[in-house]
């Protein structure tokens, strides 16, 4: 049995993956703009992620942009029977690598079929509707517009499922109303944790959550309840993060990104982590220090 076979496993569309997953993003070059540095390193890490039994990758074509998929088709395809790709759609990259809204309907299916070139798909499992209404976190707008061109994309055949990202509690309920959403992908760790009514909500749906940036805006004083929780355990922060969001529901399911072999090893053994009462109790409590500290 894989070691990540101990993290559990959900339903994300019509199909049973793995709560640990990977992140494409960082395959791409410095600011997820460009090539990588080391094009064979990056093929390394994809096969890696698959022989140890990750079924679940994470990626979009405004990685690069194009970088990432080509990568994955490169390095995967023919793909595993039971590989499930996850990409998303809403934004596009600048000549300058800005992070720039993509909403019209002909961006939206240009960006469709982008992502079925470059993977080498006929039909993407899941495509996330990234929103972009402020590229920092969410923020509330409409998003019938956007999600109508998609659902109408599913209808085509193009898509088989269609998740939410980058959005609020408002706009995952009226995205509901207008297509069978399956999964929602927001920043979400043991310090931010404004999305635990959302997790719950969606939990009893039976449709997943997908965190993503596990260590990101710590303060210095978070992190530092983090480390020394991961130096009692003989873990990784990262490691420690990822086996807390683990137990935090069943229905989250982890993507966590690396450019490296040995990091990608170091993520996917939080699934053998077991956090004790104790731990729980303090990284709980992470989320209520002092942000200033």
């Amino acid at each position: 049995m894989s070691s990540i076979d101990q993290s559990g496993a959900f339903i994300l569309g019509n199909r049973s993956v793995k709560r640990l997953g990977y992140g494409a993003m960082q395959l791409a070059g410095p600011g997820v703009f460009g090539p990588p540095r080391d094009h064979d390193a990056a093929l390394a890490v994809l096969r890696e992620a698959v022989a140890s039994g990750v079924n679940h990758i994470d990626t979009s074509d405004f990685y690069g942009p194009h970088i990432t998929n080509r990568l994955i088709r490169e390095a995967l395809a023919p793909y595993p029977q039971d590989l499930f790709i996850v990409t998303k759609i809403g934004a596009r990259r600048g000549g300058d690598g800005a992070w720039l809204p993509a909403f019209s309907p002909e961006e939206l299916t240009r960006a469709v079929h982008d992502n079925l070139r470059n993977l080498g798909l006929d039909v993407l499992d899941v495509v996330n509707l990234r929103i972009m209404f402020d590229a920092h976190g969410p923020a509330e707008g409409s998003i019938e517009a956007p999600l109508t061109v998609l659902a109408d994309l599913q209808r085509q055949g193009l898509v088989r499922h269609i998740g939410l990202s980058n959005v609020t509690p408002a706009q995952v309920a009226e995205g509901r109303k207008i297509a069978d959403i399956v999964c929602v992908q927001n920043q979400y760790n043991v310090a931010h944790r404004t999305d635990d009514p959302l997790i719950g909500d969606l939990a009893r749906e039976g449709i997943a959550y997908v965190p993503f940036f596990p260590l990101g805006g710590f303060s210095p004083l978070q992190s530092s309840a983090l480390s020394d929780v991961a130096d009692r355990l003989d873990a990784t922060p990262m490691q420690v993060a990822l086996a807390w969001l683990l137990r935090r529901s069943p229905n989250i399911l982890l993507i966590p990104g690396t450019s490296s072999v040995a990091h990608l090893r170091e993520n996917l053994a939080a699934a053998e982590l077991d956090l004790p009462d104790v731990a729980l109790a303090e990284l709980d409590d992470v989320a209520a220090m002092d942000t200033a500290a």
